[in-house]
C-alpha cells in the first residue's frame, strides 16, 4: 500500500504544475490591461505604469510565471489590490466556509443518491425503480444555481421556512442552529443536482454485481436479499461508487461559485465572482489554484480508498 501511495503522490507532482500553468496562463492572457481596469478609465499613465510594476505585469509571462510560483511555494499568493489585503488571509477565511457547504451537499448527494440507487436496482423495471430513474434524469437535468432559486422563492419567499441568503459568517454569528438554518437551502440545491450523477452510476454498478454468480449462489444458500445487498452485493458495488464521490466533489467545488452567489454565502465562489469583477488576478488566482488542489487531493483520498476496498488496484 505504501508503494501504491509513494507513485500517486509522484503522480501529483506534473499534475499540480500543470494546474498551476493553468490558472496563470487563463488570468494572463486575458485582453486588456488589468491596471486599467482597476483604476478605472480616468486613471493617468503614471498611475497605471506604477500599479502595473506593484502587480508585475511588466515582465515577459515565463518570468511572471517563476515569480509568481515562486511566492505560492512559500505560501504567499500576493496582495489583493481590491480588498488590500494578502490573498492567503482572505482565502484562509473563506475556504471554511466552502468547505463547509461543499461537505454538506455532498452528504446529501451521498446519502439520496446511494440509497436511490441501490433502491432501484433491486427493483429493477419496477415502479420503483422507473419513478427514482426520472427522478434522477430531472436531477441531473437541473442546473444548480436554478434550482436554489426554486428553492428561494418556494421555501423562503411562500412558506418562510428558511433564510434567503444572507449569511455572514458560517463559524459565528448566531451560532450551530443558525448555521443549519441557513444551511439547508444551498446544502440542498448543490447536492441535488450530484445526487442524480450517483443514483444512476449506483443502479448501474448494483445490477452488474447482481447478476454475478456467487450472488445467485448466496440466494441458493437461503440467504434474504436484504443480507445478499448489504453483505455481498454493495460490498462490492463501492469499489465502482468511491471514485465518482471523488468526481463529485470537484463538481460540488465548482457549483458552489453559482450558489454562493445566490445565496450570498460568504466563500471562495463568491469571493471569485467579486474578484473577476475588479479584475483582482492574484486573488483570482489564489482562489482558483486553492479549490484545484483540493480537488487534487479529494482524488486522491478516493484512489488511496479504492486501492485499500480492492487490492487489486494497486498493482
Amino acid at each position: 500500500m505504501s508503494g501504491y501511495l509513494a507513485r500517486r503522490l509522484l503522480q501529483l507532482v506534473p499534475v499540480l504544475f500543470g494546474i498551476s500553468v493553468l490558472v496563470f496562463a487563463l488570468m494572463a492572457l486575458l485582453p486588456g490591461s488589468p491596471a486599467q481596469a482597476i483604476l478605472g478609465s480616468y486613471a493617468t499613465p503614471e498611475n497605471v505604469e506604477r500599479l502595473n510594476e506593484e502587480l508585475n505585469l511588466n515582465g515577459s509571462l515565463p518570468e511572471r510565471y517563476v515569480s509568481w510560483m515562486g511566492n505560492v511555494l512559500t505560501g504567499d499568493f500576493g496582495r489583493s489590490y481590491s480588498l488590500n489585503r494578502p490573498v492567503t488571509d482572505e482565502i484562509g477565511e473563506r475556504l471554511r466556509a466552502t468547505l463547509l457547504l461543499s461537505s454538506a451537499a455532498l452528504v446529501v448527494a451521498a446519502v439520496l443518491g446511494l440509497a436511490s440507487g441501490v433502491g432501484a436496482a433491486i427493483r429493477q423495471n419496477r415502479w420503483q425503480d422507473r419513478t427514482l430513474t426520472v427522478a434522477a434524469l430531472v436531477g441531473l437535468s437541473m442546473p444548480s444555481f436554478w434550482l436554489a432559486m426554486v428553492m428561494i422563492v418556494i421555501f423562503s419567499l411562500e412558506l418562510g421556512w428558511f433564510p434567503a441568503g444572507n449569511m455572514t459568517d458560517a463559524f459565528g454569528g448566531g451560532g450551530v442552529l443558525d448555521v443549519l438554518h441557513h444551511l439547508v437551502l444551498p446544502a440542498v440545491s448543490l447536492g441535488l443536482v450530484a445526487t442524480g450523477v450517483l443514483s444512476r452510476f449506483t443502479r448501474s454498478s448494483m445490477l452488474e454485481v447482481l447478476r454475478q454468480d456467487y450472488v445467485t449462489t448466496a440466494r441458493s444458500k437461503g440467504l434474504t436479499e436484504r443480507q445478499i445487498v448489504r453483505s455481498h452485493a454493495f460490498r462490492n458495488a463501492r469499489v465502482n461508487i468511491v471514485p465518482i464521490l471523488g468526481v463529485q466533489v470537484g463538481f460540488l467545488l465548482g457549483g458552489a461559485v453559482y450558489i454562493e452567489t445566490v445565496f450570498n454565502w460568504p466563500g471562495i465562489g463568491r469571493m471569485l465572482v467579486d474578484a473577476i469583477a475588479t479584475r483582482d488576478l492574484l486573488l483570482v488566482q489564489g482562489g482558483v489554484l486553492t479549490l484545484a488542489v483540493i480537488y487534487v487531493l479529494v482524488n486522491l483520498g478516493t484512489d488511496v480508498v479504492q486501492a485499500a476496498l480492492d487490492p487489486r488496484i494497486r498493482t
